[in-house]
């Protein structure tokens, strides 16, 4: 067991002092050893019955591997790997291994800490900044932190972003996209920089970032020129593109996507209209406008606009012209599966992840320049994208990517109904 000792006097020994952090990265360490012990316990189970021509076992253990130095998000740690002798064979001869799932052979850093990287560096830290910034973190051996490593490391960021620009984009379809215009300081220039980003849909119900660019105020040029290099690469337009009412994405899309239906963020209406309200009145009309957002049919949609322009028009006529401002982009939802609303209805898919990019931009007073605010983006959103959930009722994308028609959220034709494949390719019921 580790013990705690109170903090001496000054002159009397400390050498049994624990601190918290000392304490966590011990702690940490006992709970992974015991993690991959567990992990190859279970591996020989599952073969314990597998023998060769003598009666020997073909799956057994065989002590320790080397001690390696890992970090992690409490700390550096030193681990001795279980190691299992595995004499299997498969069916052309090859020797079976055992790899672990939970320490991966060569892994040095958690995927936590790869995180903390690209957000010190692209907050203004310079290279021989890191050591003492994480070592403040992690302990005094951060393993395979080095300026050196950490300047390999950013320079094949840039190649990453650009590859992904670059990428091939034919053969894969998106039912839904999410746009936004993300704004960040940049500290050596005057103008904010503006980063246009777009997330799909797949019809598997995965989600998948598919831009990050460099635009001006969001304006209609600029989201062009995405959506045309996009396009050249091969994508196909989306059924429908969720965005908020500023962007100059819809005169892009009508131009270049004029087939994908259009709809608008009901985070942003609101605060737009409720901003035209006098504060005291703020309460009742956003209660008001979420009966618009939440309702169960566009009827009674339409019936909650009708009584909040009663209530409203007389004394704040520009409340409620706001409100009414691109009304039936801001109602596309109803003709799509209700299982989906809640991710049609905003463009919190983008807003959600920019949350931290924001709290650290502030703090540092923006990124030190243009490529280096992109270079954030593009790397927090890359690996955030790895944990995005997938769509509820993804078994539904299919429906709407073969244009079955929902009213109010549901399958019209029930009579004849379309399912969906093992391949996940839309057919009719037999």
């Amino acid at each position: 067991m580790l013990r705690v000792v109170e903090k001496p006097d000054a002159g009397e020994a400390s050498e049994e002092l624990w601190s918290l952090d000392e304490i966590a990265r011990e702690g940490a360490r006992r709970m992974l050893m015991a993690a991959l012990k567990a992990e190859s316990d279970a591996y020989v189970d599952r073969h314990r019955n597998e023998r060769d021509e003598h009666g020997r076992a073909l799956v057994e253990r065989n002590g320790r591997a080397r001690t390696r130095t890992l970090t992690l998000g409490a700390g550096t740690v030193q681990v001795q790997a279980p190691r299992i002798n595995d004499r299997r064979r498969d069916e052309q001869g090859r020797r079976q291994r055992f790899t672990s799932q939970i320490l991966p052979p060569y892994m040095r850093r958690s995927p936590k800490v790869a995180e903390v990287l690209p957000i010190l560096y692209l907050r203004g830290l310079a290279t021989g900044d890191f050591r003492p910034a994480l070592e403040a973190l992690l302990g005094a051996e951060a393993a395979g932190l080095s300026p050196t490593n950490i300047t390999r490391l950013t320079a094949g960021w840039d190649q990453e972003y650009q590859a992904f620009r670059e990428r091939d984009l034919s053969g894969r379809e998106y039912v839904y996209v999410w746009v936004d215009g993300v704004h960040l300081n940049i500290r050596l220039e005057e103008d904010r920089l503006c980063t246009l980003v777009m997330i799909g849909a797949l019809p598997n119900g995965e989600k998948e970032l598919l831009a990050v660019e460099d635009g001006y105020r969001e304006s209609a040029e600029s989201w062009k020129t995405v959506l045309r290099e996009m396009k050249r690469r091969g994508m196909v337009a989306p059924l429908l593109a969720v965005g908020d009412g500023a962007l100059g994405f819809w005169a892009a899309a009508r131009d270049v996507w004029p087939e994908a239906r259009a709809q608008g963020c009901w985070r942003h209406k609101l605060v737009n209209v409720l901003d035209k309200l006098p504060r005291r009145l703020q309460p009742r009309a956003k209660r008001a406008l979420r009966e618009m957002m939440y309702a169960e049919t566009r009827s009674e949609c339409e019936a909650a606009r009708t009584r909040f322009a009663d209530e409203y028009q007389l004394k704040y006529p520009k409340a409620v012209e706001s409100l009414g401002a691109n009304w039936e982009r801001l109602t596309a939802f109803f003709d799509f599966p209700a299982e989906h609303r809640k991710h049609l209805r905003t463009t919190n898919v983008i807003e959600s992840p920019f949350a931290t990019v924001r709290l650290r931009e502030r703090a540092t007073k923006g990124a030190g320049s243009r490529t280096k605010g992109l270079l954030m983006a593009f790397k927090l959103l890359d690996m955030v994208q790895l944990r995005w959930r997938r769509l509820d009722g993804a078994h539904l994308l299919p429906l709407v990517r073969a244009r079955v028609k929902f009213v109010d959220g549901v399958q019209k034709d029930r009579a004849n109904p379309i399912t969906q494949s093992p391949d996940s390719q839309p057919r009719e019921a037999a």
